[in-house]
C-alpha cells in the first residue's frame, strides 16, 4: 500500500455560529496517481428509474449528485465494498458477463462510488438479499445499469475493477458546524477517489488530525470560527 500526500488552502473565512450552517466552495484540481485494478467478479443490479432521481443524497454524503460533480454515472456498493464509507468517491468500470441479458461486445459503464446498498436479512444472499455480506456487489442507477445490460434482467453477473477518477472543476467542500464543531465533506476527488485521512488547520492553530464521521465526511472538535481554513489529506492507493 502506497500514499500520497497532497495540500491545499482555501482563501475563505469559515465564520462559527450556534447553529448548523452548510457551505459548499469549490478549489484547485487535485491530481494523484493511481493504477487501475485486476478486474474481479461481482453481481449487479439498479435502483430508480432513467432519470436516476432516487440516486440524489446517498450514505456518502454528497446531496446533489449533479451539483457536486458526480451526474447518473453512480452505484451503491454492498457493505463489503463500502467499508463503513472509506470507499465514497471511488471508481469502478463495470461490464456485465455470461448473461443473455449482457449488450452484445460486453460494453464498459464508469460508476462512482456515492451511496451503500445495505444488507437486507429478509432475503436469501442469493435469492434478494443481494447485498448482505461477504457479497461484492454493485446496485447501479438505472442509466448506468443499461449502458451494460438489457434492464429486464433485474440482476446480472459482472467483472469490475477499480479504476482512476477523472473529475472536472476542482475538489468540492461542503461545510457543517457550530462554534465547536467543524464537519467537512471533500466531493468531486480525483485520482483514486477517496479520501484516507484528513487534517485541519486554522490561521490560529496548529495541524489537527480530523476523525471519519461517515461516508465522505470528517470531522474537527475544535474551536475554529474566524480563521482561514487550511486542509491536506492522505489518500490510500490500494
Amino acid at each position: 500500500m502506497a500514499s500520497s500526500k497532497g495540500s491545499w488552502t482555501i482563501g475563505l473565512i469559515f465564520i462559527a455560529c450556534t447553529v448548523i450552517m452548510a457551505e459548499s466552495y469549490t478549489v484547485g484540481v487535485r491530481k494523484v496517481r493511481f493504477m487501475a485494478s485486476q478486474w474481479s467478479l461481482a453481481h449487479a443490479t439498479f435502483y430508480g428509474d432513467e432519470t436516476a432521481s432516487e440516486t440524489m443524497g446517498g450514505a456518502c454524503g454528497y446531496g446533489n449528485l449533479f451539483n457536486s460533480g458526480y451526474g447518473m454515472d453512480t452505484a451503491a456498493l454492498s457493505s463489503t465494498l463500502f467499508r463503513n464509507g472509506y470507499a465514497c468517491g471511488t471508481c469502478y468500470q463495470i461490464r456485465c458477463v455470461s448473461s443473455p441479458h449482457c449488450f452484445r461486445g460486453s460494453p464498459i459503464a464508469t460508476v462512482t462510488a456515492t451511496n451503500l446498498c445495505p444488507p437486507n436479512w429478509a432475503q436469501d444472499s442469493n435469492n434478494g438479499g443481494w447485498c448482505n455480506p461477504p457479497r461484492t456487489h454493485f446496485d447501479m442507477s438505472k442509466p448506468a445499469f443499461m449502458k451494460i445490460a438489457e434492464w429486464k434482467a433485474g440482476i446480472v453477473p459482472v467483472m469490475y475493477r477499480r479504476v482512476p477518477c477523472v473529475k472536472k472543476g476542482g475538489l468540492r467542500f461542503t461545510f457543517q458546524g457550530n462554534g465547536y464543531w467543524l464537519l467537512v465533506y471533500v466531493m468531486n476527488v480525483g485520482g483514486g477517489g477517496d479520501i484516507g485521512g484528513i487534517w485541519v488547520k486554522g490561521s490560529k492553530t496548529g495541524w489537527m488530525s480530523m476523525s471519519h464521521n461517515w461516508g465522505a465526511s470528517y470531522q474537527a472538535f475544535a474551536t475554529l470560527g474566524g480563521q482561514a481554513l487550511s486542509f491536506k489529506d492522505e489518500v490510500e492507493i490500494k
